[in-house]
């Protein structure tokens, strides 16, 4: 069986790991900017036009900058004005700057781009362009700038990391949030273009954000999500791997919870049904991996657990997901692929024995959200008993240096393993609001300060390492990110 389903990847950055620390600004001396500025993109308007002159912006922030042959390149943000311009210092007469403009995270920007682009006249060392919008929000456009310029007499071109206003980023939850939605193509209503079960899990951490930061600002994806998918693979986002249904009826319970549209949870419903008509005598039990294959594997069984109790819970008079739900857990919790350290292995052989394959995060983690709901359906203590036994084990055995770490974690964060974390905290968070004291709270808090402060760049982008290193970013470790920061109620 293969353990990853190969989907399309975005190419990554490189992650810078540390912030860049801000410095004060040369004086620019002269007459003022953007005479001979031009626009070489479609003008943006938000609070004011695309052109705006730097001497009537509210504020002045450096939060990047680069140098190159003696000369010192800026990127300046004003937040109050969301919108930001680049300066060139310490140079000569000639000297070029301009601002880039991106809005997919700095993974390509506007060929048509090279906004304000501007010499240093005569008689002047720096130089500036005019501001810029940083978001297209009349377009649902998250955006990003950085600065870049070049020595007028040299061909090698400098440019800053890229960064953006605090619009949507008062706190480190909303940042990762609006981080993640660069990444949410406006086209596909799916995160990185057309992933398919990771864009259901990008889509949840947006709305689990939503309810925990209070911040509505991107509830927009919702709607655009379903409407444009609805008929997409199978319908009613169901496909012949049963795993990405239940992923993506636990996604439409939770726009439920935070619409109230009751469409969203009559198409978890169906998700729920889908699976349903998938679960077989096959080792006494449990729902296929797949409708065409007979691998009877963890994660499958533990969504059809979660989603099917999650749906009793909102659905009042209900018995039959709720009888799902007990069946499964009956038949889960005997299954064997709990082992004897209280981990679970990532499925079953032909003959029904526990297949010692990788202990996935994920597989630690969506079992404790399927137990705390069908606590909250039955009300058995020995099921948080048992969900507390689970993680004891999971927070021990999954952390490296203090962090969580993924079995065989890479540098990358495309495909489908990136995904993994974010589902794994997102289930610990849940047990732990339910149980008193709530135990797991200082774990989870001191991952979330690792990550903030080792593995994290300048547009509050997140790689593959909570603890730092090595590595790229995209939608699958920003989701995953904000799993954890959601989790850790930051």
């Amino acid at each position: 069986m293969p353990l990853f389903r190969k989907r399309m990847a975005a190419t990554g950055l490189p992650l810078v790991v540390a912030l860049l620390t801000a410095t004060p600004a040369a004086a620019v001396g002269g007459p003022r900017a953007g005479a001979d500025a031009h626009m070489t993109a479609a003008a943006i308007c938000d609070t004011y036009c695309d052109a705006r002159d730097p001497s009537a912006a509210t504020s002045d922030r450096i939060p990047a900058t680069s140098s190159l042959y003696g000369r010192t390149v800026r990127l300046h943000l004003s937040d109050n004005d969301v919108m930001g311009w680049a300066s060139i210092d310490d140079g000569n007469p000639g000297d070029e700057v301009w601002l880039d403009r991106s809005f997919d995270g700095g993974r390509s920007w506007s060929s048509g781009s090279k906004l304000g682009d501007t010499k240093t006249p005569q008689g002047y060392r720096g130089w500036r362009t005019q501001m810029y919008n940083v978001d297209d929000w009349n377009t649902a456009g998250v955006g990003a700038l950085r600065a870049c310029g070049k020595a007028g007499d040299r061909a090698e071109i400098t440019c800053t990391s890229w960064a953006r206003v605090d619009r949507n980023a008062w706190s480190r939850g909303t940042a990762a949030a609006t981080a993640l939605m660069m990444s949410y193509d406006r086209g596909t209503g799916l995160f990185g273009g057309n992933g398919w079960w990771t864009a259901a899990n990008a889509l949840t951490a947006v709305i689990d954000n939503a309810r925990v930061s209070g911040m509505p600002s991107y509830k927009y994806a919702i709607s655009t999500t379903y409407d444009k998918n609805l008929g997409a693979q199978g319908g009613n986002f169901t496909n012949d791997y049963l795993d990405d249904t239940g992923w993506w009826g636990l996604a439409w319970v939770a726009a439920y919870d935070a619409t109230g549209d009751s469409r969203y949870l009559s198409t978890a419903r169906t998700d729920a049904d889908h699976m349903n008509a998938y679960w077989t005598g096959t080792c006494g039990g449990g729902v296929l991996w797949n409708e065409t294959k007979t691998y009877k594997n963890a994660i499958t069984n533990e969504l059809f657990l979660q989603l099917n109790a999650a749906l009793h819970n909102r659905l009042p008079g209900d018995t039959a997901y709720l009888d799902r739900a007990r069946q499964e857990w009956s038949w889960f919790r005997q299954s064997g692929m709990i082992n004897q350290d209280h981990m679970i292995n990532d499925g079953l052989t032909d003959a029904c024995a526990n297949n010692g394959q990788t202990t996935w995060t994920y597989n630690q983690g969506v079992v404790l959200g399927g137990l705390t709901e069908l606590y909250r359906a039955t009300g058995d203590n020995g099921l948080l008993d048992t969900a507390r036994q689970l993680a004891d084990a999971s927070t021990a055995r999954l952390q490296t240096d203090g962090v969580l770490r993924e079995p065989g974690e890479s540098d990358g964060c495309t495909g489908d393993g990136p995904s993994f974390k974010g589902a794994y905290v997102r289930g610990l968070g849940r047990l732990n609001a339910q149980l008193s004291g709530h135990p797991y709270a200082a774990t989870l808090t001191r991952w979330a300060d690792t990550a903030y402060a080792k593995d994290r760049n300048t547009l509050d982008q997140y790689g593959p390492h909570w603890n730092g290193g090595s590595g790229i970013t995209d939608y699958g470790c920003q989701q995953s990110v904000l799993d954890l920061l959601n989790a850790a109620g930051q």
